[in-house]
């Protein structure tokens, strides 16, 4: 008998079949490079599933509420660290990096912790929980820049612990030619917290000055309150994307071992997801860089800064949900290139001869279509090839292979901009991301794949 293989397809999701290599190889591609609604028998089912699961609007209500927390603090946390505490690029550029990427590893830990003992909600709370508290760690490290960074560290424990148990469940609430839709929804409403969050923080230091203080007390009220949310409103076990024999199967199969779980990077479909997430976390610079650039070019004042993030995260909630379901239609990998294609136009303008208010307009709406069209598509493109008692993980190696590219490449950025000056640092980025796609496209996919529609039998 040939290994039992995870063979995702949309009439036998989350079984282990066993097939040969060809096969899943087969099934992986058609995954990535072509809709899930174009294979047989698919017209139907997702016609049915047009709408998302309640679970699904339940989370993106928990990530809304903790979007406007997190980023009325991001709004105001490069200038707090390079005008305010006058750091330098390379050590804003540690500290940027520190943010999303030295936590990155614990992504797997919360991965693990979930499907070992398939308590995703929990999980997903403590790490919420965790991000909560560390908005008031910010009011007691004052103006220790050692301090400072162990609360940003404890603020992103809390994201990388609760993101992948979060993305399981949206998986786990969603029939797998719907992912696409799910995680579109879910970005955007976790979009319209980005949009909100640097607005409150305008508000709140139009209201009272330039007090940053005033800034974190209201991010943790706010974060306090997407706990509560979570807590009441998100189902463990939703019903929906996971048949009732596969949700027996899981409660009656064995806890998932270490080993089980790194075994995943064994496989060739997980273990390119995992390399290409990581090429692509290289070519990304960190959101303080870019708006920097940007009040650099244009002498933004500092009260307007916030705005600046406003004008992103807009272009992202208008085109999350639609991208979401592109990807549906024409395959998840494309649209993914998309996205950082427009990361590379952003990096392009940002050094070109383009000024004014047009620069603005364009840098942030081009900024915004690349978050809408990589950050849930990459996972949604992902889920397939994970088996139903592994996904968090292998959504959690995923993200963590992206998140500890995106440490190196912010500190190299850094670097890059006090030694040959900012605008030869971002023409630099643009190349990389230039090469990062090429990479990409030879790890995921070949020319052929990307445009065949139909898979042979």
């Amino acid at each position: 008998m040939p290994p039992a293989v995870r063979c995702a397809t949309s009439t036998e999701y989350g079984r282990w079949l066993p097939v040969d290599r060809s096969e899943e190889m087969l099934v992986y591609l058609s995954t990535v490079s072509r809709p899930v609604a174009d294979q047989p028998g698919s017209g139907p089912r997702r016609r049915r599933f047009a709408m998302v699961s309640g679970n699904v609007v339940a989370l993106g209500t928990v990530s809304l509420i903790t979007d406007v927390s997190a980023e009325m603090v991001a709004a105001v946390l490069p200038l707090y660290l390079v005008l305010g505490l006058h750091l330098s690029p390379v050590a804003f550029g540690v500290l940027d990096g520190v943010h999303t990427g030295a936590t990155a590893l614990l992504r797997v830990v919360g991965g693990f912790a979930a499907d070992r003992f398939r308590r995703r909600k929990l999980i997903a709370g403590v790490g919420y929980a965790l991000s909560a508290v560390a908005k008031l760690g910010l009011l007691l490290a004052g103006r220790s820049i050692p301090a400072i960074g162990a609360v940003i560290a404890v603020d992103r424990i809390g994201k990388g612990v609760r993101s992948a148990p979060r993305d399981a469940l949206i998986t786990l609430s969603t029939p797998p030619e719907a992912l696409g839709r799910a995680f579109g929804v879910h970005r955007a409403m976790d979009s319209v917290g980005a949009f909100l969050g640097p607005l409150a923080a305008f508000a709140v230091l139009l209201l009272v000055g330039q007090s940053y203080d005033a800034v974190f007390v209201t991010s943790f009220c706010v974060a306090a309150l997407a706990v509560v949310v979570l807590v009441l409103f998100v189902r463990e076990q939703p019903p929906g994307g996971v048949t009732d024999g596969e949700a027996a199967d899981e409660a009656n199969d064995p806890k998932v071992s270490v080993r089980e779980a790194f075994g995943l990077l064994r496989g060739g479909p997980a273990r390119r997801l995992v390399l290409a997430a990581a090429m692509l976390g290289l070519a990304t610079i960190g959101d303080g860089f870019v708006y920097l650039l940007l009040q650099r070019r244009m002498d933004i004042g500092l009260r307007w800064f916030p705005l600046l993030a406003v004008g992103t995260s807009l272009a992202y909630l208008l085109l999350a949900a639609p991208l979401g379901v592109l990807a549906d239609r024409i395959g998840r990998l494309p649209v993914v290139i998309g996205g950082y294609t427009a990361l590379g136009a952003t990096y392009l303008l940002l050094a070109g001869p383009v000024d004014g208010w047009p620069l603005i307009a364009l840098a942030l709406t081009l900024y915004g279509a690349f978050y809408a069209a990589t950050d849930g598509v990459l996972i949604a493109l992902a889920g397939p090839v994970l088996p139903a008692r592994l996904r968090t993980t292998g959504i959690a190696l995923v993200q963590t292979g992206q998140a500890l590219a995106y440490l190196v490449s912010s500190v190299l950025f850094g670097l890059a901009w006090q030694a040959w000056g900012p605008e030869n640092a971002i023409r630099a980025a643009a190349v990389a991301v230039a090469g990062v796609l090429v990479g990409t496209l030879l790890l995921l996919a070949s020319p052929s794949r990307l445009t065949t529609r139909k898979v042979p039998r």
